[in-house]
Formats: C-alpha cells, structure tokens, sequence
C-alpha cells in the first residue's frame, strides 16, 4: 500500500482525491490530518489559492515526512469582481461555516438578475515530496469550472457552495450530481486529474 497525505479533515475531500488518484495508482492510501499526530496548521494568508495551497503541502511534508498534497479552492463570483476567491471559506467570519457562507453570498447577489449570475470555481493543488538533499520538491496544478449561482441552496451532497452553483450545461448544482460525475467536471477533479500522472511517477519512479 502506497501512503500520501493530503492536508485536510474533510472526509468527502479524501474520498474525492481517493477515486481519482486510485486510477493511476490502485494500491493509494489517502492519509488526512485525522490519520497523523496533530501539527500546526500554516494560516492562509497568501492573496493566491496556489500560494496557499504550498504554504499547506510544505508544512504537511515537514510534520508527517509523507509526499503531501494541498489544496486551495474557491468559488470567483463575477458581480462580485472575483470574490469571495480565496476568502471562500472564511466569507461570512473567521469559521468555516458553509450555512453561513451560502447564506451571506445569496443575499449579497439577491438584486442580481440571472444572466448575471456567472461565477467559476478554482482550484489550485500542490503535490510536494523531499528530493533526496534535504530540500522539498513541488508541482502545482489548477482547475476552473465555469457555471452560474442560482437563487436557493440545493442538493446534499459535495460541500461548501456545491448547493447554489450549477455547472455550465447543467440544471442541477453540483451538489445533485452524483459522485464519479462531479469529479468529471469539478475544479477539484480536473487539478487533481492534471497533477496525479505526477504523483504516479514521483512514487513509483515511471
């Protein structure tokens, strides 16, 4: 069984990274931050999600000594000139409340008319390993998926703004989709489908 961290506690994040990568490598174990002695955590202070997302796989190579992946994602909402963008997760406060965060984007797009709603999720992911000297090696990949935000939250399933976004040429939120489909089309799906051939080959060596 082949091991790599992934800096995060969300279980539908790991199982999200889980299925994608286990096409190029079946033996994968995905560890989360619930797996490994706790460490302190870098805070987001990057004004990019690449950025961000090396600040987190750097510090996950130096507690856990595993090859890491970090992510950072947002929603980039075009009435609000690319916000919440990095500040995604943090949008209604300093928690990660999702409620609150839909809640306050809904309302702040409330006199909004549809057709200009567009918005895009991003998602930047760093893949970083120690080289062998004693220094840290690293990869980064993105992902965009464009869409719309509707006027009410729908859907169970995915996490943060899935319930109020539907993806371009869908009618449900990504929230409604099921699991293999979203990771078809998602942010997240497409950074990780980008950067997991160089996972493969960075612990397999071909």
């Amino acid at each position: 069984m082949t091991e790599i961290f992934l800096a995060s506690r969300n279980p539908k994040k790991l199982a999200e990274m889980q299925r994608i990568l286990a096409e190029h490598l079946p033996d994968i174990r995905v560890l989360g931050l619930d797996d490994v002695p706790p460490y302190d955590e870098p805070a987001e202070t990057e004004p990019t999600f690449e950025g961000n997302a090396r600040l987190k796989a750097d510090a996950a190579v130096a507690a856990t000594g595993l090859p890491s992946l970090a992510d950072d994602s947002g929603i980039c909402v075009d009435a609000l000139n690319g916000m919440p963008g990095v500040l995604s997760a943090r949008w209604a406060g300093g928690a990660k409340d999702d409620k609150a965060n839909n809640e306050l984007l809904l309302a702040q797009l409330d006199d909004v008319p549809d057709e200009r709603r567009g918005a895009e999720f991003r998602c930047s992911v760093v893949f970083a390993c120690r080289d062998g000297i004693g220094g840290i090696t690293r990869r980064a990949a993105e992902g965009v998926m464009r869409g719309r935000v509707i006027r009410e939250t729908r859907g169970t399933g995915g996490f943060g703004y899935d319930v109020l976004f539907c993806a371009d040429g869908y009618d449900v939120t990504t929230a409604e989709l099921p699991a293999d489909e979203k990771d078809g089309i998602s942010h997240r799906g497409k950074a990780l489908r980008a950067i997991a051939p160089v996972v493969a080959e960075a612990l397999t060596g071909r």
